[in-house]
């Protein structure tokens, strides 16, 4: 929710810059920006909903019956493809918010000045989603039993949120000189 708020910010700047009076030969290249937001935005609310079903997967395999060995080798199976996608979800999440920086980062070098303070704003939200899912991630992690597959996600999710750091800095960097 997070970063589909943050990305809604950023396609806001971009329809805003696309109806400024003088930039009409731009109309097209922030409405690019708008469609591609709109995508990213779309994708996450669609993930908001998986996330829920990822959980409930992981409550309904816990409330498996264990009480022959049949059974418990069964729950145990259950848990353990749904905890996998409840790892899978977020990190799901954290790649797409990733893609949500570039619009931002597009709107704070070319779009409408007045809505810096937006895109900030954006940014903000943004690594606060990417920062939200990596600990779903690593939690969910915490409890799978294929260490590999979990050494590679909490690697893979550590670079994404070590991009999103950089994005955000470099975009409040950005908004802080255009603000002098």
């Amino acid at each position: 929710m997070m970063a589909a708020m943050g990305v809604s910010l950023g396609m806001m700047v971009a329809n805003i810059s696309a109806h400024k009076r003088g930039w009409e030969d731009r109309w097209l290249k922030f409405s690019h920006w708008a469609e591609k937001g709109k995508m990213l935005q779309k994708e996450l609310i669609y993930l908001i909903d998986e996330d829920t079903r990822a959980f409930n997967l992981v409550m309904d395999a816990f409330a498996l019956p264990r009480k022959t060995e049949e059974e418990a080798k069964k729950r145990l199976l259950a848990i353990q493809s749904a905890t996998r996608y409840a790892i899978e979800i977020p990190l799901r999440v954290m790649k797409t918010s990733l893609q949500c920086f570039e619009l931002i980062l597009a709107m704070v070098e070319n779009g409408n000045q007045n809505s810096l303070s937006d895109a900030g704003v954006g940014a903000l939200a943004i690594r606060s989603a990417i920062f939200g899912a990596h600990l779903n991630v690593k939690i969910n992690a915490h409890s799978l039993e294929d260490k590999v597959f979990v050494s590679v996600v909490l690697a893979e999710a550590a670079n994404i949120e070590s991009e999103a750091m950089q994005f955000e800095k470099q975009i409040l960097e950005n908004i802080a000189k255009k603000l002098v």
